[in-house]
């Protein structure tokens, strides 16, 4: 079981980041209570709180560890020296952030020449965790334009969704299905397979609402690419 926290809510309502200590206590007291369990395998804090300096947000982390009620702690959405500071007070399990061909800043060197994201989870030993490995349904190649879409579809504020940018992305899953008609499997298998091939230590989380879905994707560890695959879609480059 992973969950996470971090957001403070009025009326029902996300009103803003909250990783006080005593928000965290009672976020993962109201946590098991729904889960109906004593423990959870792995938490998150869902985003920094830039109020609260992240050595007392993990501080209390590790309260909850220590107690039994947690085994692995996890950040989401943070860079480099904020997953030092974190890691120093207690190991960091996982990093969850977004991260596809559809999106590769974890690879980016940070500013002034430093290591990547990806880098240096390497050499702190923690695994990433990439949310939206289907470049948010588009790497599917079944993402209508974003007119189509429904009102309230968050993809239609996406920049790389709208006008021309949706048109040269495409590209990227034109090279993507190519791949895939070439080793019998789907364009989502591809995505994924693609991340499962950059290290052990990658574990995309591929969200669904379909059994065929949730089938198909966990079939994409499985999928065996070569270098020339692996070399034509790192090429790629969505815009926007």
């Amino acid at each position: 079981i992973a969950t996470k926290f971090g957001f403070k809510f009025a009326d029902g309502r996300i009103a803003g980041q909250d990783s006080r200590p005593e928000n965290v206590r009672a976020a993962l007291e109201g946590c098991l209570k729904r889960l109906g369990t004593d423990h959870v395998d792995l938490w998150y804090q869902h985003r920094l709180d830039r109020s609260v300096p992240i050595e007392d947000t993990v501080a209390v982390m590790a309260e909850q560890v220590k107690a039994g009620k947690v085994r692995y702690l996890g950040l989401s959405e943070v860079g480099i020296d904020t997953l030092r500071r974190a890691h120093r007070v207690h190991p960091i399990s996982a990093l969850q952030s977004e991260y596809s061909l559809w999106e590769r800043n974890l690879e980016q060197p940070s500013p002034g020449g430093r290591p990547s994201v990806v880098e240096v989870c390497r050499e702190l030993g923690i695994g990433i965790v990439p949310y939206s490995p289907l470049g948010r349904g588009f790497l599917t190649g079944l993402v209508p334009k974003p007119e189509t879409l429904g009102p309230t579809d968050y993809r239609r504020l996406d920049p790389r969704f709208a006008g021309d940018n949706y048109d040269r992305n495409t590209a990227i899953v034109a090279e993507v299905a190519r791949v895939a008609a070439r080793r019998g499997a789907t364009p989502a298998q591809v995505a994924l397979a693609w991340l499962l091939h950059q290290g052990p230590d990658i574990v995309p989380i591929p969200g669904t609402k379909r059994r065929k879905y949730l089938e198909a994707n966990a079939a994409a560890a499985d999928l065996v690419l070569t270098a020339a695959d692996l070399a034509a879609l790192a090429a790629l480059q969505p815009t926007a």
